[in-house]
């Protein structure tokens, strides 16, 4: 007969609350422990990484292998070149990848993983320097490590004492801890991240120019000032920008007629077919460079209340067009 207590008493809602609250309190305590136990090792780790001229190369089995993974992702992603190799496939063969020039990041809770005791004495004799994540301190990866930094954690959050928890959130908190300090060594700033995100947020709104989004060539709607009303209205239609530059004869950007300025017009009366498009246009209409950013233009837009804007040369001379929608479909806002 089953000793277990029925599946409802344990999967009731005060239960479950309950384990989770103590889950929480649990990782919050391994985590703020680190606080007290970095030091020198630390500093040093920071300063060794900052030395590599290769790859820090991070291994980990399991659960640490998990971590181990993330771990290189924020290290590469935060201007510290990184990779994982996994220890069981190191011994067969993916032990090339390491080089002499690297440095190795190992994570162990126990610090006794079979597969890493049995790369890591190769690893010495190749002269990598070793830095062991582990809560072992006597350990055999502590003794071959050239620093060890502490994670270990008084209980795991399981209530087995098991299952890799507390002590898997501690590792991970180390090793964003050492992203961090190296990023913030580095002088590692916004555009640095955007380069490595290119496609996030981020890196749409750093990376991306106004030359990557504009129209251009016959999709630019343009008129000279002596062009007739009709013909100002039909540049218009046939593009679908919403405004229209109005070009002298060497091209240069001398004014802007848009949807907002026809409506106004209509609006007073006026005898729209007596008119000419330097009648009606906007003198020294909103202009960007080509090489701004993408987010500069969404910016004049908005300061301006305005929907389009002209890109220019350096002579002022019209050579694109630019919308509040083409920068929507490039997500830059």
């Amino acid at each position: 007969m089953s000793s277990r207590p029925p599946l409802a008493d344990k999967a009731d809602p005060e239960t479950l609350l309950a384990r989770a609250r103590t889950t929480f309190d649990i990782e919050a305590e391994a985590v703020l422990g680190l606080k007290s136990r970095i030091g020198p090792s630390f500093v040093d780790a920071v300063h060794r990484i900052l030395e590599v001229r290769g790859r820090v190369v991070v291994m980990g089995m399991g659960k640490s292998g998990h971590v181990g993974r993330k771990i290189a992702a924020t290290l590469a992603s935060t201007g510290t070149p990184a990779m994982f190799v996994h220890p069981a496939e190191a011994s067969h063969g993916d032990l090339g990848m390491i080089k002499a020039v690297d440095l190795v990041l190992a994570i162990s809770n126990s610090g006794e993983s079979d597969e890493l005791a049995a790369i890591l004495p190769v690893v010495k004799r190749q002269g990598v320097p070793l830095i062991a994540i582990t809560g072992g301190r006597d350990s055999m990866l502590a003794r071959h490590a050239d620093l060890v930094l502490d994670s270990g954690v008084e209980k795991e959050a399981c209530p087995l004492n098991l299952a890799p928890t507390a002590s898997t959130t501690a590792q991970m908190a180390m090793g964003d801890a050492l992203a961090v300090a190296l990023l913030d060594a580095r002088g590692f700033g916004a555009e640095d991240f955007a380069r490595s995100h290119p496609g996030g947020a981020l890196g749409r709104k750093l990376l991306t120019l106004v030359s990557d989004l504009m129209r251009s060539g016959d999709d630019v709607p343009r008129v000279p000032p002596t062009a007739t009303f009709s013909d100002l209205m039909r540049e218009m239609s046939s593009k679908g920008l919403g405004a229209a530059a109005v070009v002298d004869a060497e091209g240069r950007a001398i004014g802007v007629f848009t949807d907002g300025d026809l409506r106004r017009l209509i609006e007073t009366g006026a005898d729209l077919r007596a008119l000419t498009a330097a009648d009606v246009m906007h003198a020294r209409p909103r202009t960007i460079r080509a090489d701004a950013l993408g987010v500069e233009a969404a910016e004049l837009m908005e300061q301006h209340r305005i929907t389009s804007v002209l890109v220019v040369d350096a002579a002022q001379v019209l050579i694109g067009a630019l919308s509040i929608n083409d920068l929507m479909r490039a997500k830059v806002i």
